[in-house]
């Protein structure tokens, strides 16, 4: 959620090799031509996807999952814009970023780029936005991205900045300003086309309740779309006529309906009450019963893959909440217990490719093998260290969100627990994602054994896929895991201005949980998506989210 002067971002995107879009082969964006009649131009310029429930109020500073994150990204701009196809950076909002040392950056604004208010984006408003992110008075789960910025102080480990300012920020002018990092920082380019990054607009600051949920409600930001309803059952947005940038959407309105069932968004996408789903229910996609329901009558697909930026894995409760999981024994057990490729072969159809490590492949940086003999199915030496742990008292709960379409794989991996380990295990399912997110945010102590976590990337980088997740302090954080040595290569990769020297350091760090196992990695996940007969073609960005630009309709 990436290009200076000092080491240029292309270095970390080269090697992505992404074609992502929908195999009926056409990905214009040129609208279908209008009937004549205004109900047929209505439905023309409207699609309906599927969201989930988001966890917070949909503010950028205060969302890290996808069910708030779809919407957000759709409606936001932000300095930088990442390329559909693959993700390489490219600058938005910001006219330039430059910095001669990787420490002292200045950004330039391009002038006249207008907030969905109409008021104008300035400087300030980034500046201010990411002050008011920061401080841990707003106690923003993302406060933690600007922890790179000079004068972010910390000093409790809570991630966040116990001043209302940062030092390292200075507006200049009202099209220029200024960010000293706290150490160099050969990637903070490609880091600033995250959601959290986005500015704020002076309304934003007028709302004075703490966590501004009046303001999050319909937030008002600077992107192609503008949140208008935002309820228990959809999320509308509409397209905003005075849109200033270079990624307009395609279609005038896109509503994100609310499900709490994965198949249920599949079914109605197949009986064309659904436009675009981004989730193929796993009993779809066995025998590919998927493409044989997602074809037009003219036998042209109404589906699509994508290689995306995406990796499922069980992480396993902190020791405060589950003293027997303190045991690397036990947890090298787990891991070792069961077969990934069975998992991915039987209930994906090999939709899925089982993960050897916590970081995509399609990031540069990424090294196979990363988890080693920890993540390689071994049932013997699996039981061996189970019984020298102690055996697990008690019944073992994976964790999982009903709403995510996840029983048949926990299933799956319980019933193996089960064979291989003697363990008593059972899924539990949470309603929605919302619920099972405040569960682990919470830290709620029922939240015992496993819990689902997935991570889709805020930006292309292995970096990425370890500091907000396993940095100690991080906003991604949910095992509470630490280790000083792991927190000094991450250090030491930020200040690396060669990409290569960086990425040598993140896999050294990346080795460290391969020895620690603080989660365990499952799968890669190779996106699916279906899309109803009113939809000609769509992309699918690396980040597995839709590309509402590249929207052709019939």
């Amino acid at each position: 959620m990436k290009t200076t002067k000092v080491a240029v971002a292309g270095a970390l995107c080269a090697a992505f090799a992404l074609t992502l879009s929908a195999c009926s082969g056409n990905n214009t964006t040129t609208p279908s031509t209008d009937t004549g009649s205004t109900t047929a131009t209505a439905a023309a310029t409207s699609i309906t996807v599927r969201g989930c429930t988001p966890q917070n109020p949909l503010l950028g500073t205060d969302t890290s999952e996808v069910c708030g994150g779809n919407p957000l990204d759709a409606s936001e701009a932000k300095l930088v814009h990442y390329n559909t196809d693959n993700a390489a950076p490219e600058m938005d909002i910001a006219q330039s970023i430059d910095s001669t040392d990787a420490t002292n950056w200045t950004v330039k604004l391009n002038q006249g780029y207008k907030f969905q208010d109409g008021t104008e984006v300035k400087a300030k408003n980034f500046v201010d936005a990411w002050n008011w992110g920061a401080a841990c008075d707003n106690a923003q789960i993302n406060s933690y991205f600007f922890a790179m910025i000079d004068g972010f102080n910390d000093p409790t480990g809570d991630g966040c900045n116990t001043a209302a300012t940062m030092s390292g920020l200075t507006v200049v002018d009202d099209y220029t300003f200024t960010i000293k990092t706290n150490a160099p920082t050969s990637n903070l380019v490609v880091r600033l086309g995250y959601t959290a990054f986005a500015p704020q607009p002076d309304a934003f600051f007028a709302d004075t309740s703490q966590g501004k949920t009046d303001f999050a409600k319909t937030p008002i930001a600077a992107g192609p779309y503008q949140i208008v309803t935002n309820d228990d059952t959809q999320i509308v947005l509409k397209k905003f006529a005075d849109y200033s940038g270079k990624y307009p959407g395609s279609v005038d309105q896109v509503t994100f309906k609310i499900y709490n069932d994965t198949s249920a968004a599949y079914n109605d996408v197949v009986a064309n009450n659904l436009d675009l789903t981004d989730v193929i229910p796993s009993d779809q996609l066995v025998g590919d019963i998927w493409k044989t329901d997602l074809v037009n009558s003219d036998g042209s697909p109404r589906w699509g893959t994508a290689n995306t930026g995406v990796i499922q894995v069980l992480s396993f409760s902190p020791a405060s909440i589950d003293p027997q999981l303190a045991d690397i024994r036990m947890r090298q057990a787990i891991s070792m217990g069961f077969d990934r490729s069975a998992v991915t072969s039987t209930i994906f159809n090999n939709a899925r490719t089982p993960a050897t490590g916590w970081v995509s492949p399609v990031v540069d940086g990424y090294k196979a093998g990363a988890c080693g003999d920890n993540c390689t199915f071994n049932p013997q030496q699996a039981k061996t260290l189970y019984d020298a742990a102690g055996g697990y008292k008690g019944t073992f709960y994976i964790w999982v969100n009903g709403d995510g379409g996840h029983d048949p794989w926990a299933t799956a991996v319980c019933n193996q627990l089960k064979t291989n380990l003697g363990m008593d295990c059972a899924v539990k399912d949470t309603p929605d994602f919302a619920t099972l997110r405040q569960l682990i945010t919470s830290r709620d102590k029922s939240l015992t054994g496993m819990f689902r976590g997935g991570w889709q990337m805020d930006y292309p980088s292995i970096e990425n896929f370890l500091t907000p997740i396993y940095a100690t302090g991080a906003s991604s954080n949910d095992t509470d895991y630490s280790n000083p040595q792991f927190d000094s290569l991450l250090k030491q990769a930020a200040a690396a201005t060669d990409a290569s020297q960086a990425n040598s350091l993140y896999q050294q760090a990346e080795a460290i949980l391969g020895q620690d196992l603080p989660t365990m990695p499952l799968w890669y996940q190779n996106s699916q998506f279906g899309f109803s007969t009113k939809v000609k073609s769509v992309k699918m960005t690396p980040f597995s989210t839709f590309d509402f630009s590249s929207v052709v309709l019939n």
